[in-house]
């Protein structure tokens, strides 16, 4: 982490996760109030991952807790003040004003459950929203309405040095929050990516140029342009249209903008080169690739076979071939089988990964 100018300190989404997950963990726990601890304010540029890092942290709470973990995704933008504070009615002797509750409050607040409201672009809202989602944040209330105790807060938004539609937060209210400043991380985002069964193409290309993860340029004029959200959207694209990049060629432009997808298809043209992927699992002589960005390509092309075809034999054969490989090759691919959940038990019982945990301890 590094400080920045607006006094926070960048942080990248995983450890993002990783922080809030264990401190909300704890708090289940300890059987502490959620309201006990503040509600968290998540800044950063347009597609950086703050909204997936929100679905992260509820996946991670719920697998460490046993408790259902429910999401209720507020885009503010698209909101009016009515709809958080509810429609105004007469009472029963229509002598007073009550108002009807929005459905964001209509939430599970039993003891098996955590709820999480995530009021997202919250910074892009118009004041009156604004105002309304503020209370909800720090008071966990708005109007006669309140959050069950068994519900978190998180709101997420774009910095106004980004030239979004962006409004600065009074510092009064801002004083109130936890704020961490999101930033993109091409290690952390492949570690998500191999997870997620993100596209072999995607993978291998940003993994050989990292840089091209983020290229967001608030001074720019174009409407497309790379981002993790963007990316995924071209991985989207190549699976479930055409793992044929020629083919959809103008939706990955229009995901990403031209450069990026001229130099991503560039790219993509290494696979064709490459040793045939289904000779290698099923432990045929298979000639063995020099030059480091073929490397690259056949690491994500193994990874996703093995996504695929998670049995052991296969599995075993990859890694015998691996070895002939660059050490480096070897450790890259192993930790990428490791973050596939249907391989990881497989590959744990490798003898060349016992092996190479075992050189790691000494």
């Amino acid at each position: 982490m590094s400080e920045i100018e607006s006094g926070l300190y960048a942080i990248h989404v995983d450890r993002m996760v990783e922080m809030l997950s264990k401190a909300y963990i704890s708090l289940v726990e300890t059987k502490t109030p959620f309201k006990k601890f503040p509600s968290v304010m998540l800044w950063g540029p347009p597609g950086v991952g703050k909204s997936q890092g929100v679905r992260e942290i509820a996946e991670t709470i719920e697998t460490r807790t046993s408790k259902r973990v429910a999401i209720t995704d507020v885009r503010l933008l698209l909101f009016n003040p009515v709809d958080l504070r509810g429609i105004p009615t007469a009472n029963e002797d229509k002598t007073l004003a009550v108002w009807l509750k929005p459905k964001i409050f209509q939430m599970d607040d039993s003891d098996q459950t955590i709820n999480i409201l995530f009021l997202d672009e919250i910074s892009a809202a118009p004041p009156s929203v604004q105002s309304a989602a503020y209370q909800i944040a720090l008071d966990r209330t708005i109007g006669e309405h309140k959050l069950p105790d068994n519900c978190i807060v998180i709101a997420a938004g774009n910095r106004v040095t980004d030239k979004s539609v962006a409004y600065n937060m009074p510092k009064a209210l801002a004083n109130r929050l936890c704020h961490f400043e999101i930033r993109g991380d091409s290690a952390s985002w492949h570690n998500w990516a191999v997870k997620n069964g993100v596209h072999e193409f995607v993978v291998g290309y940003l993994e050989y140029n990292p840089s091209a993860l983020m290229r967001f340029d608030p001074t720019g004029t174009g409407l497309a342009f790379p981002t993790p959200r963007s990316w995924e959207m071209v991985s989207n694209i190549l699976n479930t249209v055409s793992d044929d990049p020629e083919s959809v060629y103008p939706m990955i432009v229009g995901c990403i903008g031209h450069s990026a997808a001229g130099n991503f298809r560039t790219w993509t043209e290494l696979y064709q080169t490459m040793p045939p992927v289904e000779d290698i699992f099923a432990g045929k002589e298979t000639a063995v690739p020099k030059a480091p960005e073929l490397l690259i390509a056949l690491r994500s092309a193994m990874t996703a076979y093995a996504r695929k075809h998670p049995d052991k034999r296969l599995i075993d054969h990859s890694v015998d071939y691996a070895c002939k490989l660059p050490w480096a090759f070897r450790g890259k691919l192993l930790h990428d089988y490791c973050c596939i959940p249907e391989v990881c038990p497989i590959i744990r019982e490798n003898d060349v990964f016992k092996t190479a945990m075992r050189n790691e301890q000494k």
